[in-house]
């Protein structure tokens, strides 16, 4: 996989740390910046031991391979775009990442399909799309009891049943950590 992908990536923390992952130039393919993952990172006390994550519209897997490198006890990465599928299934096995599974799906379809749940979800989808909006109605199905999401976008869309608990700008590039919103009333 060496010289097929000039596009890439280094983790930045955990025991994959330093390590590239490549990927393919693809239109709208934007990993997230070094500076963002470690405040990212920082926000979550950089250790996901134990947590189940999904990575929706996982792009590089800069994202979920993060989680994968930090013990997150499984990392669930749903890519659609095939050059980017088998970049990501290339990176998994470069890196023997047991404990990722790469899944290809349309992301708001796997929202509605999956019996799984999980803790700790990571949405970049395309900025140029209604993805993010559509994503958060469709995840409260799938969370676990305090699970945390984080989500970058160009401008936040209404945040209906979310709460923002953490939030910042790099760039163009707004992003956050959101949970459910609650009433008061449990």
């Amino acid at each position: 996989m060496s010289g097929q992908y000039k596009n890439q990536v280094r983790i930045i923390g955990g025991q994959w740390k330093r390590r590239s992952l490549r990927f393919p130039q693809i239109e709208g393919l934007r990993p997230t910046p070094d500076r963002v993952r470690e405040t990212l990172f920082n926000w979550l006390g950089q250790d996901c031991t134990g947590l189940v994550c999904l990575d929706l519209f996982a792009g590089s897997g800069a994202l979920g391979f993060e989680a994968a490198s930090r013990n997150a006890a499984k990392v669930v990465s749903v890519e659609t775009a095939k050059p980017v599928l088998e970049a990501l299934r290339g990176n998994k096995a470069a890196l023997d990442a047991r404990n990722l599974e790469v899944v290809w799906s349309d992301g708001l379809r796997f929202l509605e399909s999956t019996p799984e749940r999980f803790d700790l979800v990571f949405l970049d989808p395309p900025f140029a799309s209604d993805f993010l909006a559509k994503a958060l109605e469709r995840l409260p199905r799938i969370l676990n009891e305090g699970a945390l999401v984080y989500a970058e976008c160009a401008a936040w869309p209404a945040l209906d049943g979310w709460s923002l608990e953490k939030e910042g700008k790099a760039g163009q590039v707004h992003y956050g950590l959101l949970r459910r919103a609650t009433n008061g009333a449990q």
